[in-house]
């Protein structure tokens, strides 16, 4: 199983139906919340709103290959409650809340599963979860991690990440890639920053990471902008994989650099990233 959306993942809360298809438009894939932007009250009202909108016939119904549903933590009455309703509708891509373990995984059988390590539990097994067989993708989030630490904040004054969220960044990068899988970068809380969203996206880019996660429309643009290569690195990448050709050795100097396979590679990933984009 390859997860194939992005680069930009849009929230949307589910008890919202009025901003499914707005959140659809805007972004590369919605996810659509039933765990922390709905209020415990509200969460059957935003099961229903799923289901009421298949075949309703007053507008498109989301695809189920942009779609992505985030449910309730596993072993919760709620989760089970989000799989039964889930059952009733084409969508078989879930985030999983506070993802902690591999046999949590077990359930989710039948589903695509991003697991999202948001827990110092889930942060240390991430290797483990990475390694289930239902899971196309690993995602982080930094302040449910600070909250189960007993922190107060995962920025600093400046807006960097502290030591713990940078560690746990790239915990879950390496766990991901380690087993093949893909990697979404946590949300930008700060909406208006829109500045601070690009640099942060800008090295969730160059780190590795597949895609990165959205909270507001207005944040899409900065995100996708980050992962589509400008005119001018794509003619470097096609210039040096040219004269890699050329040269057909393991090592050749290329405008006064050394260039070996890792070169290459980065080179190639911008191309593959410059196709995903058109």
């Amino acid at each position: 199983m390859t997860f194939l959306m992005g680069p930009a993942l849009l929230f949307c809360p589910a008890d919202r139906p009025e901003r499914y298809q707005k959140a659809a438009d805007r972004a590369d894939a919605v996810i659509l919340d039933l765990e922390d932007a709905v209020a415990p009250a509200e969460k059957q009202r935003a099961r229903g709103a799923i289901l009421a909108q298949l075949g309703a016939g007053e507008g498109p119904e989301l695809d189920p290959s942009r779609t992505i549903v985030r449910i309730n933590p596993a072993g919760t009455e709620e989760f089970a409650k989000d799989l039964h309703c889930l059952a009733h509708t084409p969508y078989r891509t879930v985030m999983l809340a506070k993802a902690e373990s591999a046999a949590q995984l077990e359930a989710l059988e039948g589903y695509q599963v991003i697991a999202l390590c948001e827990t110092a539990l889930g942060i240390l097994n991430a290797p483990a979860i990475a390694a289930a067989p239902n899971v196309v993708a690993l995602m982080w989030g930094a302040e449910d991690l600070l909250a189960t630490l007993g922190g107060t904040s995962s920025r600093m004054a400046d807006g960097g990440y502290r030591a713990v969220a940078l560690h746990a960044r790239s915990a879950v990068l390496l766990a991901a890639r380690a087993f093949g899988k893909e990697t979404v970068d946590s949300v930008y809380v700060d909406i208006p920053d829109v500045a601070g969203l690009a640099v942060e996206s800008a090295d969730a880019v160059a780190s590795g990471f597949g895609s990165k996660a959205c909270i507001h429309p207005a944040q899409v643009a900065a995100v996708r902008a980050a992962y589509a290569p400008s005119a001018a690195d794509i003619e470097a990448a096609q210039a040096l994989l040219s004269a890699a050709a050329a040269a057909n050795s393991g090592v050749f100097a290329f405008e006064g650099k050394m260039i070996d396979g890792p070169i290459l590679k980065h080179a190639e990933a911008t191309l593959r990233r410059a196709a995903q984009n058109g």
